[in-house]
């Protein structure tokens, strides 16, 4: 057998309303009128004050005279240098060689013809080809000029007057070597030249007047 159930007290609030139910019963008679229960008492839970609700305070618009912050400064970018172009290079101007004298002076020229004055040094150019005959000259003339001579003879042979010798290389170093002497890069050397007297060569020698040093 289940042992009997223990009658379960009434909480506060059913007490509560079994006593406004009893004071509406009238009791029979001959009947004591129940006793009214008491209450028991409610403790009631501390009621905490509300926190106030915090409400945002209202700003007014901004004053258009009120100064606005300055706007942050960007940082710089890289800044493009422009380098000036350097100045063009001009060529070396260009030296003009010393004139060519056109020949001997009057006394000297008369010194020779009369055998008064001899010449410093001579090459005789017969035989050689013009490669060969240009060099030679070129040699002499520096050589001359290094040793100080102021007047030397040069003989390229006349050349006949025939088809023969006026094609040999006699005849053509009649022809050229008048040519390379007025050449620009002997104008440092060669002041001027002329034909020889007869006794010399005549037709077939030049004199030539060297530079002083």
């Amino acid at each position: 057998m289940r042992p009997p159930r223990r009658p379960r007290g009434l909480s506060g609030e059913d007490a509560y309303l079994w006593g406004e139910i009893a004071r509406l019963i009238t009791p029979l008679r001959g009947r004591a009128r129940p006793a009214k229960p008491k209450p028991s008492p409610v403790i009631a839970a501390p009621i905490l004050p509300a926190k106030p609700i915090m409400k945002p305070a209202h700003k007014s618009p901004p004053s258009p005279m009120a100064k606005q912050p300055a706007p942050a400064a960007k940082p710089p970018g890289k800044r493009l240098i422009l380098k000036p172009n350097p100045p063009a290079t001009l060529p070396p101007p260009v030296v003009a060689p010393p004139p060519l004298a056109q020949g001997l002076e009057r006394r000297v020229r008369l010194a020779f013809r009369r055998g008064a004055l001899q010449v410093d040094a001579r090459i005789d150019l017969h035989g050689m080809y013009q490669a060969q005959a240009h060099g030679a000259l070129m040699g002499f003339l520096m050589r001359a000029r290094a040793a100080g001579h102021t007047h030397v003879l040069v003989v390229t042979g006349k050349g006949g007057m025939d088809y023969d010798d006026a094609f040999s290389e006699r005849g053509v170093l009649r022809r050229s070597v008048p040519h390379w002497l007025r050449a620009p890069e002997l104008r440092s050397i060669v002041l001027g030249f002329e034909e020889a007297a007869r006794h010399h060569g005549g037709a077939g020698a030049l004199y030539v007047r060297l530079r002083r040093r």
